[in-house]
């Protein structure tokens, strides 16, 4: 039997103290006046800002490989970051984003 790919989502709180503190204190962006916060914050977890701000939350595999920044989706509230060894979907019903949990609850 072949093993899992291992998989991992994380959630920002977009208007939490701690994420625009973190994204100021670490991010090198040049051209911070032309994105509105959201964007920038998007942008700092695409330029790698993600492990510097949170090292204790990006994790490897059981096996040891890098898990690698494969999606990242922006709702009105939250940033849901996708990590994985490849490219795969997340399983809903292990998904601990709420707008698929509310989806796979209300067809389940």
């Amino acid at each position: 039997m072949e093993p899992h790919a291992a998989q991992q989502e994380i959630l920002l709180v977009k208007y939490s103290s701690f994420i625009h503190w973190q994204l100021l204190k670490k991010s090198a962006m040049k051209e911070k006046q032309s994105y509105n916060p959201d964007e920038q914050l998007e942008a700092a977890c695409w330029n790698g800002c993600l492990n510097a701000m949170m090292p204790e939350i990006v994790v490897t595999s059981n096996t040891g490989k890098k898990l690698y920044l494969w999606e990242i989706m922006q709702t009105k509230s939250l940033l849901n970051i996708k990590l994985a060894e490849g490219p795969q979907a997340i399983d809903a019903q292990h998904s601990i984003n709420p707008y698929t949990v509310l989806a796979t609850m209300c067809y389940g």
